[in-house]
C-alpha cells in the first residue's frame, strides 16, 4: 500500500524521484523518504514525518541531494507508527536519531508490502549481532539481506534470491548496494512494481501514473522475480538466479490524465470522467451494436455451460458485485453469490469446474483478491478477471480479463473505477443472458441502446450539482448517516454510504430498508439523515414506507429518485432526481449524488479529499 520510486540515469535523481512520489502519495502519506548515491560516494538519506510537502521541504525540492541514482518511499504505516525513524528509506548499518544523512551501510533500501515473518528473522539476526533502531519489518529485510550478502560473498544475485526464500508475506523491494554503484536491485512477490526504460534512463515505481511522463514503455516484473536495474537496462533473474527475458508492454494512459486539469481535487475531476469512462469501456465491449468478448477470450460455449457464478472483490469493487448479482440473476436467470475476498479466500468455498468466478479490481493488485483468484484456479474454477490495469497481476494470472477504460483513478475513493466496472458487467450480464437464450435480438437492441444514452445522462446529473453542494454544506456536521434502500437500490447505497465515511469521516451505514425494523431503528432520533434511494418503480412504495417510519421518529429525509417520481417530495425533505433509464441500469446515475455529496461534505469540513486518513488506494497487503 505504500508508495515506492527508482531512477537511474544521466539527471539528478533527487527531484525525478520527488516528483514521482507525489504522484503516488494516495498510496501512503504517513512519511516519506529518499535515497540518493553520486557516484562511489555513500548514500545520502532523508526522510521526513507526515506529507510529502515536508520532505520537499526538508530537501529543497530535491536541489539539496546530488546524484543520478537513487530510490524514494511514501509510507503507509503498517509496523512501527508514522515516525522518522519508522520512516523508509532503511539501512543495513544503524542510523541516527533523525533517521538522515550520510549512510556507510552496505544496503539500502525501500519496501512496500508486509513481512509476516519478521519476527522470527529479527530473533535470527539479533544472534548474529544486527541491531535494529526501528520497529518495522523493512529495516529486518533489509539486514537479511545484507547477512547473506556478507555470508555468501557471492553479489546481489544469491543475496537476493536467499532472501526471497527465507521471507514470507508480501514485498515490493528497492535496494542499493554500497559496491555496485549506479544500480538498483528490485525483488517482488504479491506487491505490484513497473519498471520504465526510455532513452538511456531507468525508471521503478509501484504504480503507472509515477513514470507516465517519462515512458510509457515498461516492464512487469512477475511474482517472485527480481532484477537489476541500470540505465537504460534491466536484466531479470528467477529464484535459482538464473537470467529470464522479458518484453516491454506500453502503457497506452496518457499522462496528463494523471493531472487535476484545473480541478481543485482529482476525485471531481474523477467524477466529472465518469461520463467518458463508461463511454470507453462501453465501446471496448459492444461494436456496431454486437457484444464483443472476444478479446476477453470467453466464448459463447463457455458462457452457456455454467451453472453458478461467484462474483468476489473487496470494498467498491464489492458493491458493483452486489449490483451486478440483481442484473445477471434477473437477465440471465442463473444463480450469482457475491461474496468479499477476505472472507471467500478462508472459508474454504465450494467451487466447481462449471461455475465462473469473477474478481472484480481497480488496480489488479488487490491482495485478498488475488488470494481468492488462485483458489479459484486451484479448485478448477476458471476466472473472468474485470480490471482497469493492463498487466496487473490479477489480469495476468486470471483465465479471462475484461478491462475497463477508467484511466488513471488517483484519488483514494474510487469514482469513475467504479462507474466503468458497473457498465462492463451490465454488458456482460446481457451476454450471458444472450448465451443462455433468455434473451432475443429485440431485447439485446433496447438494452444496449440503453446503456448507449448513460453518459449523456450522467453528465445532466453532473449539470445539477451545485444542489448536492448546497445540501452537503447543511448536513456537513451530521454525525450519523443512514442510507436504505432495496434490490440495487440497497447496492447503490452500500457505495454511498462508503463513499460518505471514508473521505467526510460521518459515520454512516446502509442497510436494506426492510431490514430497519429488525433492530436499526432504535438508532433514529430527531435529526438523524436518512438518504433512501427510489429508482426501482416496484419497490418505492416499500421503501418510502420505510422513510416515513424513519421520519416518525424525527429523521430528516432526503430523497433520491428518477425523474416523473414527484410525489416523493411530499415524503421528504429534500429530493434529488436523476434521469430515467432502464431499471436495470438506474445505479450507474443514481450513484453520482451520493459521490457528490461524499466529495461536498469532506470539503465543506476542510479535509483531504484526495487522502483521507488511515486509507491507501490499492490495498496490496491484508
Amino acid at each position: 500500500m505504500c508508495g515506492i520510486v527508482g531512477y537511474t540515469g544521466k539527471n539528478q535523481a533527487a527531484p525525478i524521484l520527488l516528483e514521482g512520489l507525489a504522484k503516488l502519495e494516495y498510496r501512503g502519506y504517513d512519511s516519506a523518504g529518499l535515497a540518493v548515491r553520486n557516484g562511489n560516494a555513500p548514500a545520502e538519506v532523508v526522510k521526513a514525518k507526515g506529507r510529502l510537502t515536508n520532505l520537499l521541504e526538508k530537501t529543497d525540492g530535491g536541489n539539496a541531494l546530488k546524484g543520478t541514482c537513487g530510490i524514494g518511499h511514501t509510507r503507509w504505516a503498517t509496523h512501527g507508527e508514522p515516525s522518522v525513524v519508522n520512516a523508509h528509506p532503511h539501512v543495513s548499518g544503524n542510523c541516527t536519531g533523525s533517521g538522515s544523512g550520510t549512510v556507510e551501510s552496505e544496503v539500502v533500501g525501500v519496501h512496500n508490502g508486509i513481512i509476516e515473518n519478521y519476527q522470527e528473522l529479527k530473533d535470527k539476526l539479533l544472534r548474529h549481532g544486527y541491531t535494529f533502531y526501528s520497529q518495522t519489518d523493512t529495516e529486518v529485510v533489509v539486514k537479511l539481506v545484507d547477512y547473506y550478502y556478507k555470508k555468501y560473498k557471492m553479489g546481489p544475485v544469491d543475496a537476493i534470491a536467499k532472501t526471497m526464500v527465507r521471507v514470507r508475506g508480501s514485498y515490493a523491494l528497492e535496494l542499493m548496494f554500497s559496491d555496485y554503484p549506479d544500480e538498483i536491485w528490485v525483488a517482488r512477490k504479491e506487491s505490484p512494481m513497473i519498471i520504465g526504460i526510455s532513452n538511456g534512463e531507468s525508471y521503478i515505481a509501484s504504480d503507472v501514473p509515477a513514470i507516465l511522463k517519462y515512458t510509457r514503455d515498461v516492464y512487469y516484473i512477475d511474482n517472485l522475480e527480481f532484477a537489476c536495474v541500470k540505465a537504460g537496462e534491466v536484466h531479470f533473474y528467477n529464484l535459482d538466479g538464473d537470467e529470464v527475458t522479458k518484453e516491454t508492454v506500453q502503457i497506452s494512459w496518457d499522462a496528463q490524465a494523471a493531472e487535476k486539469a484545473g480541478f481543485e481535487h482529482f476525485m471531481m475531476k474523477e467524477i466529472h470522467e465518469q461520463p467518458k469512462a463508461v463511454s470507453d469501456t462501453l465501446h471496448s465491449l459492444v461494436h456496431d451494436g454486437v457484444i464483443d468478448l472476444s478479446e476477453t477470450g470467453m466464448d459463447a460455449e463457455l458462457l452457456s455451460s455454467l451453472q453458478q457464478i461467484h462474483i468476489v472483490a473487496c470494498g467498491s469493487a464489492w458493491h458493483v458485485g452486489m449490483e451486478s448479482q440483481y442484473v445477471i440473476e434477473d437477465l440471465a436467470r442463473i444463480p450469482v453469490r457475491v461474496e468479499l475476498a477476505s472472507e471467500f479466500r478462508y472459508r474454504n468455498p465450494l467451487l466447481c469446474e462449471n461455475e465462473l468466478v469473477i474478481v472484480i479490481s481497480q488496480s489488479g493488485e488487490t491482495a485478498d483478491t488475488l488470494a481468492a483468484l488462485r483458489l479459484a484456479k486451484k479448485s478448477g474454477c476458471p476466472v473472468l478477471a474485470v480490471v482497469n490495469v493492463v498487466g496487473s497481476s490479477i489480469a495476468r494470472e486470471a483465465d479471462y480479463v475484461l478491462y475497463t477504460k477508467a484511466g488513471p483513478e488517483i484519488s483514494v475513493a474510487t469514482t469513475k473505477a467504479y462507474s466503468a466496472q458497473l457498465v462492463a458487467m451490465d454488458v456482460f450480464a446481457i451476454a450471458l443472458a444472450v448465451s443462455r437464450h433468455q434473451m432475443d435480438e429485440a431485447k439485446v437492441n433496447e438494452y444496449l441502446n440503453e446503456l448507449e444514452t448513460i453518459p449523456e445522462k450522467m453528465e445532466r446529473v453532473l449539470e445539477d450539482k451545485g444542489r448536492i453542494q448546497w445540501f452537503a454544506s447543511k448536513y456537513a456536521n451530521a454525525h450519523d448517516v443512514f442510507f436504505i434502500g432495496r434490490g440495487i437500490d440497497y447496492a447503490v447505497c452500500l457505495e454511498g454510504s462508503l463513499k460518505l465515511k471514508e473521505i467526510s469521516y460521518v459515520h454512516s451505514e446502509a442497510y436494506a430498508a426492510g431490514e430497519l425494523k429488525h433492530g436499526t431503528i432504535s438508532l433514529i432520533e430527531d435529526g438523524t439523515l436518512v438518504i433512501g434511494v427510489l429508482t426501482q418503480s416496484s419497490l418505492y412504495e416499500k421503501t418510502v414506507s420505510n422513510m416515513v417510519e424513519c421520519k416518525s421518529r424525527g429523521a430528516y429525509l432526503m430523497g433520491l429518485t428518477s425523474y416523473g417520481r414527484y410525489e416523493t417530495e411530499d415524503h421528504c425533505d429534500f429530493t434529488v432526481y436523476v434521469p430515467k433509464t432502464d431499471e436495470h441500469f438506474s445505479g450507474s446515475l443514481a450513484i453520482l449524488p451520493l459521490q457528490l455529496l461524499g466529495y461536498y461534505v469532506s470539503v465543506a469540513k476542510g479535509l483531504d479529499v484526495d487522502k483521507p486518513r488511515n486509507l491507501a488506494k490499492s490495498v496490496t497487503v491484508e
